[in-house]
C-alpha cells in the first residue's frame, strides 16, 4: 500500500495522540500539507467514510468509531474513484479479554500496545487483562510472586494508551475462587477454603480483598471493575465446613458478594461477576444456566443490587439456546454482557471453525434479544502455547459482527487483510491441526489432537488407541507444507505459520511414533524397530529442539520470562522420553532386556472414549502416574 499523507480538520479535539500511533501501524502519516480529511463528530450518527469529488470525509460519533472509520478510509484509498461506507454499531461496547494468568504467559506492556492499536482499527471498545495474581498489591510480597507483576505504573501508561485511542481498560480479577497460585503460599492460610477458593466469612478475607481491589482499580480511569467469583466448585466445603458446618452454596455465596460489593461501593466502582456460580447454586439440572421458573425467580431475589451479570458461553452452536440462557439472565434485572470465547485455549492453534460457529450463533441472539455489551475471551488454559497473534481473526469476527446486522464473509476478509495484513483462508486452516480427515464430523466435533499427539510419550502410548488409522504422519506433512507458504502471505504475523509448521514437521513423525513402535515390537519387526531407534527418534529430536528453539523466541518477545520455565519443562521431559525410547528400544535389541513391559501393555482407549477426544491437562497426557504430591503441598 502506498503511505498517504493526511491533514484532519473538522472535530478533532483529543485525536492527535491516537493518530501519532495509529500511524505507526497503518500506511498514512499526519501532514499538515496532506489530503484533507474533515471530521464530523455527531452523536449516534454511527460512522463514515467517504470520498466525494476527491474530498475526505469521516462521520463518527465516539473516538473508537472514529479510527474504525479512519481505517476504513485508509483501506480504501488506493482504489479509484468515489466511494462511501457506512456502518451502524449494533452494540455499545465489544470487548477483549486477554488471559494472562491461567497459561503463565503474561505479555508484555508493548504486546498490548499492538493489540490495543489492532483493537482501534477493528473498531473494539473495550480491553479487560485478566489476571488472577499478575499484578502488584502493596503488603503482598507472595501475591504473584515470580509469575510476573504488572506494576501500577505500567497499568496507566496503558490506560493512557488505550485511552487515547478510544479504548477503555477495565481491571479484570479474582475475590472468591480461581486464585490457587495465590492461595499455595502458606501466609494466605488463614484465609483459605480450599486449595483454590477464598474463606468466606473471615474477616481477614476481606482486608485482603479491599487490598486486590483498590491495587487493580487505582490506575485506571473507568469504574468499571471484573470481580471474577466463576467456578468455586467446592465452595463452602473446606476449612468453612470446619468452621461454620454445612451450609447452601447460594447462602454462602450471597453472603460473601454483599461484603464484597460493600467495598466496591466504599470505592466508588462498578463491578461484573461472572454469572455462572449463583445459576449453579440455585439449579437442579444438569445445566448451570437453564432454570425452572421457581429456580430462577430465586436466582433473581439473591442477586444484589448494583453488580452486573457476565453470561459466558464458548460451546453451543445454535442461536435459540444463546436467546433462552439470555431471557433468564435478564430476567434477573441486573444489567448484562455476553462473553463468547476465542477458541485458542486447545493447544497450539485457534479452532477458528468452533469459534465461527458459537459466535455467529452467540452474537445473532444478542442481537435479536437487546444485548448491548459483549465480550470475546481468549483463554491460555492449556499453557497458551497458541501465541496471541493467532487470536487476530476470532477478534476480527467479532468486530464485524459489531458494525453490520449480519456477518458479511467478504468484507470480513477484507477488513481482516487491512487491519492485519492476515489471510482469512489461512488462518482457518489452523483448525485443521485438530481436524482429522477420516474422523466423524470433523467440522463439529471438538478435539485437540496436535496437543496429545505432541506431548504424550511414545513408551506409554495413552491415546495410541485412539489415533490409529488415521494416517496423521501425513495430513501433518502436508499441512506443515500448507504453512511454510502461509508464513510467506501473512505480513507481519508469517510466523504464527512458520511456529506451526514446525509444529507439523514435529508431528509428521511424534504423531504416530507410539503406534509405529508398538506394531513392530508385536510384529517382531526387529528392522523396522532398529530404523525407529537409529533414525527416525535422532531426526524426531531434533525437529523438537527446531521448534522449542523457535517456540522461545517467541514467547520471549511478546511475553515477560516467567512461565517459560513450564514450557522447558515439557520439552525438556520430551525429549528425555524420546531419549529413554531409543535406549530401551537399544537395550532389546541388543538382547540386554527379554521384553518391554510398557510395550507388552495392551493400548486402552483414552479414559474409555472411542474415537478422537478432548484432554486438556497435560498432566493427564505424558503419564498414567502422578506427576507430584497430591495433598496440596
Amino acid at each position: 500500500m502506498n503511505k498517504h499523507r493526511l491533514s484532519f480538520h473538522g472535530d478533532v479535539t483529543g485525536l492527535s495522540t491516537g493518530l501519532s500511533e495509529f500511524s505507526r501501524t497503518y500506511p498514512f502519516a499526519v501532514d499538515p500539507d496532506g489530503a484533507p480529511v474533515r471530521v464530523e463528530r455527531l452523536a449516534g450518527a454511527g460512522l463514515a467514510a467517504s470520498r466525494t469529488d476527491g474530498a475526505l470525509r469521516i462521520r463518527c460519533d465516539r473516538r473508537i468509531h472514529f479510527f474504525r472509520a479512519l481505517g476504513l478510509l485508509v483501506e480504501h484509498l488506493d482504489a479509484p474513484g468515489d466511494f462511501l461506507v457506512e456502518e451502524t454499531p449494533q452494540f455499545d461496547s465489544v470487548a477483549i479479554m486477554a488471559d494472562v494468568s491461567q497459561g503463565n504467559a503474561i505479555l508484555t506492556v508493548e504486546s498490548l500496545e499492538k493489540m490495543l492499536v489492532r483493537m482501534a482499527a477493528m473498531g473494539l471498545d473495550r480491553l479487560m487483562v485478566y489476571t488472577e495474581d499478575n499484578y502488584l498489591v502493596e503488603g503482598e510480597p507472595y501475591f504473584g510472586y515470580m509469575r510476573g507483576r504488572y506494576t501500577p505504573d505500567q497499568f496507566r501508561a496503558l490506560d493512557d494508551f488505550a485511552d487515547a485511542l478510544g479504548i477503555e481498560m477495565v481491571p479484570c480479577i479474582q475475590t472468591l475462587a480461581h486464585l490457587v497460585d495465590a492461595l499455595k503460599w502458606s501466609c494466605y492460610g488463614d484465609i483459605k477454603d480450599d486449595d483454590d477458593t477464598l474463606l468466606v466469612g473471615e474477616e481477614k478475607t476481606y482486608a485482603f480483598v479491599e487490598r486486590l481491589l483498590v491495587a487493580a482499580s487505582a490506575p485506571f480511569r473507568s469504574k468499571r471493575i471484573h470481580i471474577g467469583m466463576d467456578e468455586a466448585w467446592k465452595l463452602g466445603q473446606g476449612n468453612y465446613l470446619l468452621k461454620n458446618g454445612l451450609r447452601e452454596k447460594s447462602a454462602i455465596m450471597q453472603e460473601h458478594l454483599g461484603r464484597v460489593l460493600a467495598i466496591t461501593r466504599r470505592l466508588g466502582l462498578d463491578p461484573l461477576i461472572w454469572s455462572d456460580m449463583y445459576f449453579r447454586s440455585a439449579g437442579s439440572g444438569i445445566s448451570h444456566y437453564n432454570l425452572t421458573a421457581e429456580e430462577l425467580a430465586a436466582v433473581s431475589g439473591r442477586i444484589p443490587d448494583g453488580v452486573g451479570l457476565v453470561f459466558w458461553d464458548y460451546y453451543d452452536k445454535d442461536a435459540e439456546t444463546y436467546r433462552h440462557w439470555i431471557r433468564n439472565h435478564q430476567a434477573t434485572g441486573r444489567p448484562l454482557v455476553f462473553a463468547g470465547g476465542i477458541w485458542s485455549w486447545n493447544g497450539y492453534a485457534c479452532d477458528y471453525r468452533m469459534t465461527f460457529v458459537t459466535t455467529n450463533a452467540a452474537l445473532e441472539a444478542c442481537r435479536d434479544e437487546n444485548v448491548r455489551d459483549v465480550m470475546a475471551t481468549i483463554w491460555g488454559d492449556g499453557g497458551t502455547e497458541c501465541p496471541i497473534e493467532g487470536n487476530l481473526l476470532g477478534m476480527q469476527l467479532f468486530a464485524e459482527h459489531a458494525y453490520a446486522p449480519a456477518l458479511d464473509p467478504a468484507k470480513l476478509a477484507a477488513r481482516f487483510r487491512f487491519c492485519t495484513g492476515g489471510d482469512v483462508e489461512d488462518f482457518m486452516a489452523l483448525t485443521d491441526l485438530d481436524r482429522i480427515p477420516g474422523t466423524p464430523d470433523p467440522e463439529h466435533n471438538t478435539t485437540n489432537t496436535s496437543h496429545y499427539a505432541l506431548w504424550q510419550n511414545p513408551m506409554m502410548g495413552l491415546f495410541d488407541r485412539n489415533l490409529a488409522g488415521l494416517d496423521l504422519g501425513a495430513h501433518y506433512a502436508a499441512l506443515g507444507e500448507r504453512f511454510a507458504l502461509a508464513a510467506g502471505r501473512n505480513g507481519a504475523y508469517g510466523f504464527v505459520f512458520g511456529f506451526e509448521e514446525k509444529l507439523c514437521r514435529v508431528l509428521a513423525l511424534k504423531a504416530e511414533l507410539g503406534l509405529r513402535i508398538v506394531g513392530a515390537y508385536k510384529a517382531g519387526d526387529r528392522t523396522a524397530l532398529s530404523a525407529i531407534a537409529r533414525e527416525d527418534i535422532p531426526e524426531l529430536t531434533y525437529r523438537l529442539d527446531d521448534l522449542r528453539r523457535f517456540h522461545r523466541r517467541l514467547w520471549h518477545r511478546t511475553n515477560l520470562p516467567f512461565g517459560w520455565e513450564v514450557m522447558d519443562v515439557r520439552y525438556g521431559g520430551l525429549a528425555a522420553a524420546l531419549e529413554t525410547a531409543r535406549e530401551r528400544l537399544g537395550d532389546y535389541l541388543a538382547g540386554d532386556v527379554e521384553r518391554l513391559a510398557e510395550l507388552d501393555e495392551e493400548r486402552l482407549d483414552y479414559d474409555g472414549k472411542q474415537g478422537l477426544v478432548y484432554c486438556l491437562p497435560y498432566q493427564r497426557m505424558v503419564s498414567a502416574s502422578r506427576l507430584g504430591f497430591s495433598f496440596g503441598f
